[in-house]
């Protein structure tokens, strides 16, 4: 099968005013700890997978923690920080409250050059969302995460500056967990429509997908360009066992999917057939943790610059390969310059 084309003409890398990806989601501080001992399971989490819990049970997941790192999160927001490594142009919308963790979850993203528009939580809405990530020693990542005032982005939180100049606005499935976010979606959808941006959309966890499958169904049927999913969320998506009837359902929706396969790579979904794209090869696995979210930075990166999808899985598979090396989700190798040596840029 011959590479497919991009679904919309996006021919010309953004102009000056212009942003590639502006991502909506969930405004996070990520607090990692390495967890030899699976301290995890005394919490009554479930392993590589994603638990809510509330603001009363912080102290008690924190306490827990051996030795922390912490930096800013949460899945779309590590997407925009990839974008913004790889040299894009980019913005981001979420919520924070007016505490230390929101004060440090702007001037992460600020300082790497993005474009942001973050609503402060109004009083009863909660903390700074954090989440807590314990990476055992096969690199898992389990995460306890608490939504806070990231949850609570409402409608008038929402507006159409940033969306109205990108040429890709993404959105967080984790988003859908409280009714005044999903809603808030519906604007940002409502806008990108209206100013001809492609949306593209993150299925986020697998038990979210089982939270929210009608939600998400509805969205993908009539409103999405791009969905991106791992193989649980996808069969999960479509309540199909093999990925092979995935790939038939998404052939009759006629929506560009990007399905990650961890170590197998990447299928690309899109027109007639399926193209699978390699794993970046690496020398040692360190922590999983925002491999997905990397992927998704250099895959949309690609897409807005006017790559064809596969050559966009091969930006995102390089992009995957440098965050599993080391602990947390933002790089720390510089991404523009590995892409170029290795002539995706």
């Amino acid at each position: 099968m011959t590479d497919t084309p991009i679904p919309v003409s996006l021919r010309v890398k953004p102009g000056p005013n212009r942003l590639a990806v502006t991502g909506i989601g969930n405004a996070m501080l990520d607090i990692i700890t390495q967890d030899s001992r699976e301290v995890f399971r005394q919490l009554g989490l479930t392993k590589a997978a994603m638990s809510l819990i509330e603001e009363h049970q912080l102290d008690t997941f924190y306490n827990a923690m051996g030795p922390t790192i912490q930096m800013s999160g949460g899945s779309v927001a590590n997407s925009v920080a990839g974008v913004a490594a790889l040299g894009g142009t980019c913005g981001y919308i979420g919520k924070v409250a007016d505490d230390e963790f929101g004060e440090r979850f702007t001037h992460d993203l600020r300082s790497m050059g993005v474009e942001l528009d973050l609503a402060l939580a109004r009083v009863g809405e909660g903390a700074t969302g954090r989440c807590h990530v314990f990476i055992t020693d096969d690199a898992q990542r389990t995460m306890a995460t608490y939504l806070g005032a990231s949850n609570q982005l409402r409608v008038s939180d929402v507006r159409e500056d940033l969306i109205a100049r990108s040429e890709i606005t993404y959105v967080e499935g984790y988003l859908f967990d409280l009714p005044p976010a999903k809603e808030a979606i519906a604007k940002v959808v409502e806008f990108a429509h209206q100013h001809d941006s492609m949306v593209a959309l993150s299925l986020s966890d697998m038990f979210c997908v089982d939270r929210h499958r009608r939600d998400f169904l509805e969205l993908v049927t009539s409103d999405v360009d791009v969905l991106l999913a791992n193989e649980t969320e996808i069969l999960s998506l479509f309540q199909v066992d093999t990925l092979a009837a995935a790939f038939a359902a998404i052939d009759d929706l006629g929506v560009l999917t990007v399905v990650t396969r961890g170590p197998r790579g990447a299928d690309v979904a899109y027109g007639s057939g399926v193209i699978s794209v390699p794993a970046h090869e690496v020398t040692e696995v360190i922590d999983q943790n925002g491999a997905g979210d990397m992927f998704a930075a250099g895959f949309l990166y690609g897409l807005a610059l006017g790559a064809n999808p596969v050559e966009s899985a091969q930006l995102g598979s390089l992009c995957a390969g440098e965050i599993i090396t080391h602990l947390g989700a933002r790089p720390e190798s510089d991404l523009e310059e590995l892409a170029i040596e290795a002539g995706l840029l």
